[in-house]
């Protein structure tokens, strides 16, 4: 499959938010729910967050075709080399090609001296968590989250990028 990924532009806030919605959606589908899923969307994913996201954060979208169909959302790298990858969301019709995968490494290598990336999953997301375990992160924590009156379990993963790229 054919995609690029790129930097994402104002005028790309109203597809990251369609590929957040989607995504959310079915990945969250008996875990959270949609009442809670929909308060969270709306808040997270509003046009004033995703300015604020495109402002302070990173944000890398992948382009197949003419269509947005995924993205992913870093933090910005601490001077001890730790990121926080925020988001990582794609058209459940286009997992499984490779773009996660690019996704993830971009924001990478386009961030520069990032040395560890971190990241929160909820332990049900079992697509989530076997995607992660591919690219070699390790849980290295579990909790509880209060998420708006709903309990999520919570795993904490880090991908320590010298191991990633068989360097340590």
């Amino acid at each position: 499959m054919d995609f690029e990924i790129r930097r994402a532009r104002k005028k790309d806030i109203k597809h990251v938010q369609q590929v957040a919605v989607k995504s959310w959606k079915e990945t969250y589908r008996g875990i959270i729910p949609p009442e809670i899923q929909e308060k969270f969307l709306q808040n997270a994913y509003s046009d004033r967050s995703m300015k604020k996201r495109l402002k302070h954060t990173h944000i890398f979208v992948a382009e197949a075709g003419d269509r947005i169909v995924g993205f992913a959302n870093f933090s910005q790298v601490k001077e001890n080399g730790k990121v926080e990858l925020g988001a990582i969301y794609l058209y459940p019709d286009y997992q499984g090609n490779g773009i996660g995968t690019a996704l993830l490494y971009e924001g990478v290598d386009h961030l520069g001296g990032v040395e560890e990336v971190h990241l929160n999953v909820e332990k049900q997301n079992e697509i989530g968590k076997r995607f992660y375990h591919a690219k070699g992160f390790e849980a290295v924590s579990e909790f509880k989250d209060n998420f708006d009156g709903h309990t999520l379990n919570t795993i904490q993963m880090v991908l320590k990028i010298k191991d990633a790229a068989g360097t340590a």
